[in-house]
């Protein structure tokens, strides 16, 4: 290739004024001490939509739709096959609902982000989403302030959702964003099928596993067994550590789901209460004190507010104060948070970065414009800018979405209670479940009235219980929304 002289590059020929459509903003004119200068304003999410891609969504190792740039008259996500729930609303005229659970480091982040991928063209509103929402159930803490950039001094105790939503409308006009003050749990099945996407910024396995189990019940089953592609509704799940995060892609009942990695989570540490309360060693065990056997002395009717400032205050003291007695240190007030309400440790730079990957990976899989990630990012922060990809294979006895018929062997003594424990503490890791076979109730955890009607089974053996070959159905606050089964077989 030949060198070109500088009035060749600057020339204005016809053929160098050849721009594809919406490739830039169009320039704007600065007058500065050196005279008239040009300067190119940033580009768009329409700039990538309005041209076509090397790395379209179908090229991909997890690909869902076929990606088609968008003319004037077409908008993302209005024509193309697809995978997911995306094209609902066949028209022009699509625009997708999105929504983020959790406003909290990772929610503020994923909100911002969100806001600034759908910054239209010279400041036009031209968003590609109609309505994003925001679901938590936190109120603001002056500890949220170093890191939750949406909160200000004069937001401490109001809700996060709420003055999240306030803070990104006010900023971008272009937004419509919708706040929801409440637990995930108290929303029902219809709010959830009515997103076309879902950003998941919570930071507990078990509300991760309810929204799992919730989305993933929603996909509706052909009379081949195969999924209805029209009810996959995709989620994007972050998570971060310190210096390490994660994002992930989940298509419901295609890829491998949240419940299909639990083992990697392993059950939150407790501390035995003999160590608690006769020999503590270390500042936990003075703060675990104070919440869990202090508390209910001093308050017997009153439940501990893990959001309530003058509540943290006052284990703070409590705890201080044992610590001063066993001359431990190391009790501060946010220790204290992080214990009674079991925090994980947060930086700034790690929720952006994970944040933009699972925004990255929304527009993807709204708009096929570029590869899915298949299926797992992880980000090691503390090793350097390091991140690697892999696939998160499906476990084969997921009771979610592979197998919701789950085997298990019991000798015939074993109790009704026994099968519970081993329900709780063994892979399944269930919270609370009630069980019914199929001719009577075995037991229910609640209403008050069926619990005492049905704990004289309790002490039985399951075989007294149940015929042979008689499968039990359980339900359990964690995978509310999934029918489980268990197919009992005695030794």
């Amino acid at each position: 290739m030949s060198k070109r002289s500088l009035e060749e590059m600057s020339s204005n020929d016809e053929e160098s004024k050849v721009v594809e459509p919406m490739d830039i903003d169009p320039p704007t004119n600065n007058n500065s001490s050196c005279g008239k200068t040009i300067t190119m304003k940033r580009g768009s999410l329409l700039t990538l939509l309005s041209r076509a891609s090397p790395y379209a969504n179908e090229t991909g190792a997890l690909p869902i739709g076929e990606f088609e740039p968008m003319t004037a008259n077409k908008k993302p996500g209005s024509s193309g096959s697809t995978t997911t729930n995306n094209n609902n609303n066949n028209n022009n005229d699509t625009k997708f609902k999105v929504l983020v659970v959790g406003a909290g480091g990772l929610g503020c982040e994923l909100l911002k982000d969100l806001a600034m991928s759908s910054c239209g063209v010279n400041g036009s509103n031209n968003s590609i989403f109609s309505e994003v929402h925001v679901i938590d159930l936190d109120t603001i803490d002056v500890t949220n302030l170093n890191r939750q950039f949406l909160f200000r001094q004069k937001d401490v105790g109001d809700s996060k959702a709420k003055v999240a939503a306030r803070f990104i409308n006010e900023r971008c006009p272009w937004m419509n964003v919708i706040a929801h003050h409440g637990k995930i749990q108290d929303k029902d099945a219809s709010f959830y099928a009515s997103f076309n996407v879902v950003l998941s910024g919570l930071d507990n396995v078990e509300a991760r596993r309810w929204l799992n189990a919730t989305i993933c019940g929603l996909v509706q089953l052909d009379e081949d067994g195969d999924p209805d592609p029209s009810t996959i509704i995709p989620i994007v799940d972050g998570g971060t550590e310190g210096f390490s995060g994660q994002a992930r892609v989940i298509l419901p009942r295609i890829t491998s789901c949240f419940e299909c990695s639990l083992d990697a989570f392993p059950p939150q540490r407790n501390f035995p209460l003999c160590t608690i309360a006769e020999t503590p060693r270390r500042p936990e065990h003075c703060i675990a004190y104070a919440s869990i056997l202090e508390w209910p002395r001093e308050f017997p009717d009153v439940k501990l507010d893990k959001d309530s400032p003058d509540d943290m205050k006052w284990v703070y003291d409590r705890a201080l104060a044992r610590a001063t007695k066993y001359h431990i240190p190391g009790v501060t007030y946010m220790l204290t948070m992080g214990v009674v309400k079991n925090i994980i440790p947060a930086v700034a730079s790690t929720n952006a970065i994970v944040s933009a990957a699972c925004v990255s990976e929304a527009i993807k899989l709204l708009t096929f414009c570029s590869q899915t990630l298949n299926t797992y990012m992880m980000y090691m922060g503390s090793e350097g800018v390091y991140g690697h990809t892999f696939v998160y294979e499906r476990k084969d006895h997921c009771p979610v979405c592979t197998a919701t018929v789950q085997h298990v062997t019991l000798t015939k003594t074993q109790t009704l209670n026994e099968l519970i424990l081993t329900l709780q503490k063994g892979e399944l890791r269930l919270k609370a479940p009630s069980l019914t076979g199929t001719s009577s109730t075995l037991y229910m955890q609640k209403p008050p009235a069926l619990e005492r009607a049905t704990r004289v089974n309790l002490d039985k053996a399951v075989s007294e219980l149940i015929r042979p070959g008689e499968e039990i159905t359980v339900t359990d606050p964690v995978l509310e929304n999934i029918n489980l089964s268990l197919a009992v077989a005695f030794e």
